[in-house]
């Protein structure tokens, strides 16, 4: 995707009535241009995703906050160290409170929770494990600011505190939806049978727009949420059809599928692979030996080959 229209990092933005957004200069491959962080609302406004630790970049925010507003509720999407660690810092410089669905570990799957029992780590995405808000959000929350009704949506998947926040039929979905790469789901903090039916809740709701966390504005939701469910049955089939001819184990499932990834980018897509094995297992698809975990080979269930 072309980056030539990138916002300017640290320039406060007009979207539309009661949504800016200055970006944060955090460019990588994982947050495209940088982190997008959202104002809502006028006068008392609320704050979006303040960022990593980048002291620089919360003086953008106060700095871009109109004269006379002040800054009264912090939302933050869910504990990435893109996202959350900015959040403490800007409520110490402001006195407005944190909000999430929870800390790290809020909306795990018992899947998930057992994976983490019997040893799985996460990988590598950059977790703040020492996130705490000072309020929790549950789904279908409404908090009310700068003239705005926020609704808190709750769509794990990418991950599993991920609250998506809703302003009419604009919603600012986090990680979950972008328009320039498909979201990592990489267990155990992300959960692809979580994904898929946050990809259905938020199709269901056919919105007018929605503005990711990276990247520009997506103007077509449900036909990049339809791309999104279209993407990831792709990937699971090709997975069943390695399985017909006999059990894998992930590391030889993923040669199989990514044969033009380099040897650099293997470790995530096997994170990806697993990721669809656990929701095949889930759901019955494939069974695995001696258990679940990344270790184990799997096997197409003969049942589903029918």
């Amino acid at each position: 995707m072309d980056k030539t229209n990138a916002p300017v990092p640290g320039e406060m933005e007009f979207l539309e009535p009661g949504i800016r957004r200055i970006l944060c200069p955090n460019p990588s491959p994982m947050t495209y241009w940088g982190t997008n962080t959202f104002i809502l609302g006028e006068g008392s406004v609320a704050v979006v995703d303040p960022g990593p630790d980048m002291p620089g970049h919360l003086d953008a925010i106060l700095a871009g906050v109109a004269t006379g507003e002040r800054i009264a509720k912090i939302l933050v999407t869910h504990a990435h160290v893109d996202h959350s660690p900015g959040a403490r810092l800007l409520s110490d410089r402001t006195g407005a409170p944190v909000m999430a669905f929870g800390n790290a570990l809020a909306g795990r799957s018992k899947v998930m929770c057992d994976l983490v029992s019997g040893g799985m780590a996460s990988g590598g995405e950059g977790v703040d494990q020492g996130f705490r808000p000072d309020e929790t959000l549950e789904d279908g929350d409404e908090i009310d600011v700068g003239g705005l009704s926020i609704g808190a949506i709750w769509t794990p998947g990418h991950f599993a505190n991920h609250l998506s926040f809703a302003i009419g039929d604009a919603v600012l979905v986090g990680d979950h939806v972008m328009a320039w790469a498909s979201s990592l789901v990489s267990p155990p903090d992300g959960d692809l049978t979580a994904f898929m039916a946050s990809c259905e809740k938020l199709r269901a709701r056919h919105d007018r727009v929605h503005y990711p966390a990276h990247g520009p504005a997506i103007t077509d939701p449900t036909a990049r949420l339809d791309w999104l469910i279209a993407h990831r049955k792709s990937r699971e089939s090709e997975i069943l059809a390695v399985l017909t001819s006999g059990p894998r184990d992930v590391a030889q499932l993923t040669r199989a599928i990514y044969t033009d990834t380099p040897d650099t980018l293997i470790p995530a897509a096997e994170r990806n692979v697993f990721a669809h094995l656990i929701d095949l297992h889930t759901r019955g698809f494939v069974t695995s030996s001696p258990a679940l975990t990344p270790d184990a080979r799997f096997m197409r269930n003969e049942a589903e080959k029918m």
